[in-house]
């Protein structure tokens, strides 16, 4: 029999190394300007931040990982001041407009006020790639390479819109981001990710160091017709108020892949079953997915419940809206 795997690392294996806060390398001069938010990204004030994370093996000739990694983490902060002089807001902090006549209480983006992205030196030596990778359900460690874990959006007047930690591993790197989920929504997220990526390998050739993106940001925001903002709150800002006033429960992530092929013989059962051709990968996917979470809930007979799934519909819209806008108003 193959013994069991070696339980998960305790919380408390990580080690902080260095904190530090990087500000755009450049402005342009409409950056002055307050960035209001639309209806749909006020929502989101109660939400969590996005995080998402990258893990890296160290490279096979490692001879110096001391040197390597002093160089590596300079270079990180080199580019990511560059990737903040296109993604600007993301340096700055939520702010609150208060007036009384006539009556306003909006939160907007106070890009004048950018104390900067913050950029943290983790180590978790006693953790390798494959405790990781190789445990069915996510370690809870995982949690502990993410900065601003458990912050609501609202949070963002004082904590940093966008947050990098490096975490050293035995034999690897993990890079965990944390974005204000008012900010941007999935794809705006994975657009920053990828052009702080692309400008890393530009000053790696020895370009310029703020680069000209292939895909940069488009930072207007959509309000409704004859409203361009600010929008005003119907209810206080009381800090409090949004955050979950209940108890979290002790739950276990767990990640799941389906393949092309996976995806095609659903969709290719869920047709028969329903005698068409005309459901969707998308559709024949969600349908398990709602089916497995119903099943999994144990709720009576009869009992109504409900599910919310978050997808991309940019492409969707007619005519179909520019991936490359960092917001959230093409989300569902």
């Amino acid at each position: 029999m193959t013994p069991p795997p070696p339980p998960p690392p305790p919380q408390s294996a990580i080690r902080y190394i260095s904190d530090c806060l990087i500000k755009p390398r450049r402005l342009p001069p409409h950056s002055s300007r307050p960035l209001h938010l639309a209806p749909w990204e006020l929502v989101l004030l109660s939400v969590h931040y996005i995080q998402k994370g990258l893990l890296f093996p160290l490279p096979p000739r490692c001879l110096d990982r001391p040197a390597f990694i002093l160089s590596f983490l300079e270079k990180l902060r080199r580019s990511l001041s560059s990737a903040l002089s296109h993604f600007y807001p993301l340096a700055g902090r939520l702010a609150t407009l208060r007036q009384t006549d006539p009556p306003l209480h909006a939160v907007f983006v106070d890009c004048s006020n950018s104390p900067g992205a913050r950029f943290i030196h983790a180590a978790a030596l006693n953790v390798s790639v494959a405790d990781i990778l190789r445990p069915t359900y996510v370690p809870s460690i995982v949690q502990s390479f993410f900065d601003h874990n458990w912050a609501v959006n609202h949070d963002g007047h004082s904590l940093s819109l966008l947050s990098a930690q490096v975490t050293e591993l035995a034999d690897g790197i993990f890079i965990g981001l944390s974005m204000n989920h008012v900010i941007g929504d999935g794809t705006s997220f994975w657009l920053f990710f990828n052009s702080w990526s692309e400008i890393f390998q530009a000053q790696e050739r020895g370009e310029d160091d703020v680069v000209q993106l292939s895909r940069p940001p488009v930072l207007t925001r959509w309000f409704p017709e004859n409203h361009p903002g600010p929008i005003s709150l119907p209810y206080a800002d009381d800090p409090s108020s949004f955050h979950p006033q209940y108890q979290v429960p002790d739950l276990r992530e767990r990640v799941f892949h389906f393949s092309a092929d996976a995806i095609a013989g659903l969709k290719a059962e869920a047709n028969r079953q329903c005698g068409t051709t005309k459901i969707s990968s998308f559709q024949s996917l969600t349908a398990l997915v709602w089916r497995c979470i119903t099943r999994a809930r144990c709720v009576p007979l009869g009992q109504v419940t409900s599910c919310q799934m978050l997808s991309n519909n940019r492409a969707r819209l007619d005519p179909p809206s520019r991936r490359n806008t960092l917001g959230t108003r093409s989300q569902c």
